[in-house]
């Protein structure tokens, strides 16, 4: 076979199915693939990287799909590896939407809405109190977090105070938070392949709680998305400049408009079980990422 990619794609939640099934249509169309390339096991030396006996940067291209094992070594070479072959998303695109403050600098700069957001220095915890005090509800982001995890909601000074302690233990250099909206408690997230609209579902925030995130006890259930919702998922993710994208999208009901929260660089696909309640979308999901890899391998 004349073309030859590498693959590193979760495999819980029906991913080992995924796999087998994106190398399975690679391979009609003549392109071979070495899958479970974790750069963790990578080394490089003399001007290569190395994986086992496979020469990394040698490959027509590296698709790279698993958000939960990322690790500073493997970021390191992923960035090394972007300035030599295609990736999928590339190394710029997925580090902008790994961080919460630059994607949404980004998107603003775009005229895409966005909760208002504050950038602060740690040595600055006044500039949190004016924040508060205008806002009233506030929520701090980890600016590299994902799944929900560490989001902290701030109704009140006192609760801010209860908070900068923990932070500053934690030696973080700034604090990004943004304010909090009024909002149903549920989004939508909107899967986007190569520019196309792939599918969308809802997810809905458990009991008392406030985030949507599964990872967080939120629910998934079936939701359509209009047309509007779609423009604006597809439009985050050109401006991010993902070739997959999950774009995490609410209805701010005080000024009764979309706002987007997060793009996602490596959305997950539907699980065994959210496929028997109805979310199909893999399938088109699978064959635009396939066509996607056979487009940038014959470039």
């Amino acid at each position: 076979m004349a073309r030859k990619i590498g693959m590193w794609l979760y495999q819980n939640g029906g991913g080992d199915v995924i796999q087998k099934k994106i190398i399975k249509k690679l391979k009609e169309r003549e392109i071979e693939t070495v899958p479970n390339i974790n750069l963790r096991d990578a080394i490089a030396k003399n001007g290569h990287i190395l994986h086992g006996k496979t020469k990394v940067d040698k490959l027509d291209l590296f698709f790279s799909y698993n958000a939960g094992e990322q690790t500073q070594y493997q970021m390191f070479l992923y960035q090394a590896l972007d300035r030599q072959i295609p990736i999928i998303n590339s190394y710029d695109s997925f580090a902008l939407t790994e961080d919460k403050f630059q994607t949404s600098f980004m998107l603003r700069n775009h005229g895409i809405a966005t909760p208002d957001y504050q950038l602060c220095h740690r040595d600055d915890p006044d500039q949190l109190k004016k924040i508060i005090k205008k806002w009233d509800k506030m929520v701090y982001k980890p600016t590299d977090g994902w799944g929900g995890i560490g989001l902290t909601k701030i109704e009140s000074e006192a609760t801010l105070d209860t908070l900068l302690p923990f932070l500053n233990q934690m030696d973080l250099r700034f604090f990004y938070v943004e304010k909090f909206l009024n909002y149903d408690n549920t989004d939508y997230r909107v899967d986007i392949v190569d520019g196309e609209f792939v599918g969308c579902y809802g997810r809905r925030a458990n009991g008392s709680d406030w985030r949507t995130n599964v990872t967080s006890g939120g629910s998934v259930f079936m939701r359509e998305p209009d047309d509007a919702v779609i423009e604006i998922a597809k439009k985050a993710a050109r401006v991010c400049g993902t070739d997959i994208a999950g774009v995490d999208i609410i209805y701010d009901l005080d000024k009764e408009e979309y706002v987007v929260l997060e793009v996602n660089g490596i959305p997950a696909f539907a699980t065994p079980e959210q496929e028997k309640m109805g979310l199909n979308f893999n399938k088109k999901k699978i064959d635009l990422i396939v066509d996607l890899i056979d487009r940038k391998t014959k470039n």
